[in-house]
């Protein structure tokens, strides 16, 4: 992977990651898994020990350091399950919030929430490049089932309010990001996303992984495994 390309693109395709053996261990166990979850997927899914297992599999460990460093770690995942039976739209938006140890009153930090007893914060955009999303598809993502949408280079003009997002997302063509099944989509949380209903009878699952350049973030902040 060329590092230049995410970093002028806010994302690349990476089609062949893991080979489907990979891919289907990872699917039954996750099948088969007693934590929480909800038809749309899983939250705080690296409390999953295969997941974990994944986000620290040596191919998205080498992935994630290419973009950020020899130091970087997973800290996040969430699965999303896309599928005829729980099906949404997502609209244009940056990823901007980050899950905390604790809370600390700093300037352009918040708004604070806790979700599911983790405390989080909207970070400032000084402290988003330290970080990355490796985007797992365990299904084949087609025109059909949903799939994400990028505005290609908004990663790089800071936060947005969401008129200037509206704005944007008008008059700048987007991009489909089309992966296979066991291929990652790198992404810089401020690139601006979304994605539209399915139209299709396929399932579309994602498992959505964040790395991290360091464990701090700011000035006695930390970051929370999530």
């Amino acid at each position: 992977m060329q590092s230049a390309e995410v970093e002028q693109q806010g994302f690349a395709i990476l089609p062949e990651v893991l080979k489907s053996s990979d891919v289907d261990r990872l699917d039954k166990s996750l099948t088969d898994t007693a934590l929480p979850r909800s038809r749309a997927g899983m939250r705080h899914a690296l409390k999953h020990p295969n997941v974990l297992a994944i986000a620290r599999e040596p191919r998205l460990l080498a992935i994630a350091q290419h973009v950020l460093g020899p130091c970087a770690f997973p800290f996040k995942a969430t699965l999303f399950d896309k599928s005829p039976i729980s099906n949404w739209l997502v609209v244009w938006h940056q990823d901007t919030a980050l899950p905390l140890r604790e809370r600390r009153e700093l300037p352009e930090w918040g708004p604070w929430s806790v979700k599911d007893g983790v405390v989080c914060a909207h970070a400032p955009a000084e402290v988003l490049p330290r970080v990355v999303a490796l985007r797992l598809h365990l299904d084949d993502s087609t025109p059909e089932n949903g799939p994400l949408r990028l505005l290609r280079g908004t990663h790089t003009i800071g936060i947005l309010s969401d008129d200037a997002i509206h704005d944007l997302s008008t008059r700048t063509t987007a991009v489909d990001c089309l992966v296979p099944r066991g291929g990652i989509l790198v992404m810089r949380p401020l690139v601006v996303h979304a994605s539209s209903k399915s139209r299709s009878a396929m399932r579309r699952r994602v498992l959505h992984i964040e790395y991290a350049a360091s464990v701090s973030v700011a000035d006695g902040l930390e970051l929370a495994e999530a």
